[in-house]
């Protein structure tokens, strides 16, 4: 019997050498053993041997490096014997993973699984909390410390994922059975640590607990749904664990209070009925030549616009502003919150990533024509918030008579549709921002179209990383529409 001695529980590396030097020494899975750490072997059990120097590689299936990586996290003590059984296995039984009903593989599948399903639960419920550490030089800094219970050994499998969602701070997870350290640029792993250790809570916990009593929706309450996707066993360790009891105790009474205050909205059909009706008035009004002749014009007869349901809701008409000789139109989605408010486009959060892409690429935004697909706010009412909603393609084609006597009167030499909803009502048809994203697509002799993502799109992204290279991109659409129309750079 031998035995190979593993550096912690979750050693993947060690325990691959070791199979590797136990399959050359043809030592069978009833003669080898794994230990970690200071474990004690078998009475009986050797120091594994070195392999022999020309010991062929073995040959596995593709599905098992990543199984057996999985398997060596579990927490089960027979892991490492079940992992190495397998390999021994598949030496001599090529396709074993494939057959589901093998003892060895079933167990090894119900492991994997169980290991995933705790690293998710890792990702989800893993709070840091903002403590202040000492430097020798006299000096603070700060540094963000979660604890974290995990049924198995997944801090090493797990780490990665929060290098990568929070590169830019410095932090550490403390665990029961590992724990891990990141400062910017590698991630440093050690023994487990004590409850004792767990930090106390911080400023932004209060902030954290209203934000999340704000967003509970007692209407879509599933308690049962809820304990399986977070279970009681990580309650004592969320903050916002302590809400739970009492917002489920009021769930039934906060669902009534909803339906008592909720608005009144006006009845689907007829608004429908009255939306068909208004675009055949501006069909018929259109072919009599009486059509609004300038953007001024236009501008004041759209606020009396019903051509679809969208007007009642909505605070007022939000039309394009811009010069009548722009050689570019940026056309958007529709109006926004804060637009709804000011009357005026791209002046909320996602006017800001539009204004600021523009100047990094020169771009002068007087210069150019700026609206919307939709000239009136979407929404759907929750509380005192006002939710965006995608405007429907009926919703599209009635204001696309606005959308067309924009570009009549302007004329301009670009369009640059931001988001598919912009693209499709310039082009009268669904595409994908994949397909058709950067290029130049010729609408007529004068006039070139220009496809490229909605700054909202950017602002919803949650990964930094994504954040930066989607900026990046835009950026780089807003330099071709400054190749394209060069009038339109800022002056120096």
């Amino acid at each position: 019997m031998f035995f190979a001695r593993l550096d912690h529980p979750a050693d993947f590396d060690g325990w691959r050498a070791a199979a590797r030097t136990a399959l050359a020494l043809h030592l069978a899975p009833d003669q080898m053993s794994f230990t970690v750490g200071a474990e004690t072997p078998g009475l009986f059990a050797e120091p594994l041997p070195v392999a022999p120097a020309d010991a062929p590689q073995p040959s596995v299936a593709k599905a098992f490096p990543e199984l057996a990586k999985t398997l060596v996290c579990h927490a089960a003590p027979e892991r490492f014997d079940l992992a190495y059984r397998l390999l021994w296995r598949l030496q001599r039984e090529k396709r074993l993973l494939e057959i589901a009903s093998d003892p060895d593989v079933l167990k090894a599948t119900e492991m994997e699984k169980a290991v995933r399903r705790d690293s998710h639960k890792m990702k989800a419920f893993v709070r840091f909390r903002e403590i202040e550490v000492a430097r020798d030089n006299g000096a603070s800094e700060k540094l963000y410390v979660a604890w974290f219970e995990p049924f198995h050994h997944i801090v090493e499998r797990t780490a990665p994922f929060f290098a990568r969602r929070f590169a830019g701070m410095r932090w550490s997870i403390l665990t029961p059975l590992r724990s891990v350290a990141w400062d910017g640029e590698t991630l440093a792993f050690g023994p487990g640590r004590s409850v004792a250790d767990r930090p106390d809570e911080d400023d932004m916990e209060a902030l954290w607990l209203t934000y999340y009593a704000s967003i509970f929706n007692p209407a879509r309450l599933k308690v049962k749904a809820m304990q399986a996707e977070m279970p009681r066993k990580y309650w004592h360790n969320l903050p916002e664990a302590k809400l739970i009891a009492p917002l489920i105790a009021g769930a039934e009474a906060a669902a009534q209070r909803m339906l008592e205050n909720a608005p009144s909205l006006p009845s689907i059909r007829h608004e429908r009925q009255k939306g068909r009706d208004m675009v055949e008035a501006k069909e018929r009004t259109a072919r009599q030549g009486n059509q609004p002749r300038t953007l001024t014009e236009a501008r004041a007869e759209a606020k009396h616009c019903k051509a679809c349901p969208l007007w009642e809701p909505a605070t007022q008409t939000v039309f394009g502003e811009g010069p009548d000789d722009a050689p570019v139109i940026f056309v958007g989605e529709q109006p926004g919150d804060q637009e709804d408010l000011a009357g005026h486009p791209f002046v909320g959060p996602a006017g800001k990533v539009f204004d600021q892409a523009l100047a990094e690429a020169g771009v002068d935004r007087s210069r150019a024509y700026v609206t919307n697909a939709v000239k009136h706010f979407k929404f759907e009412p929750r509380g005192k918030r006002r939710i965006h909603q995608k405007p429907t393609m009926g919703e599209v084609k009635a204001c696309r008579f606005w959308l067309d006597l924009e570009r009549d009167l302007v004329r301009p030499k670009l369009i640059v549709a931001l988001g598919a909803t912009a693209a499709a009502a310039v082009l009268g048809k669904t595409v994908t921002i994949r397909d058709t994203r950067s290029k130049l697509i010729d609408l007529d002799e004068n006039t070139q179209l220009l496809v490229t993502v909605h700054p909202s799109y950017i602002l919803r992204l949650p990964d930094p990383e994504a954040q930066a290279r989607e900026t990046a991109l835009f950026r780089e659409d807003m330099g071709r529409v400054l190749s394209a129309v060069p009038e339109i750079a800022a002056k120096p």
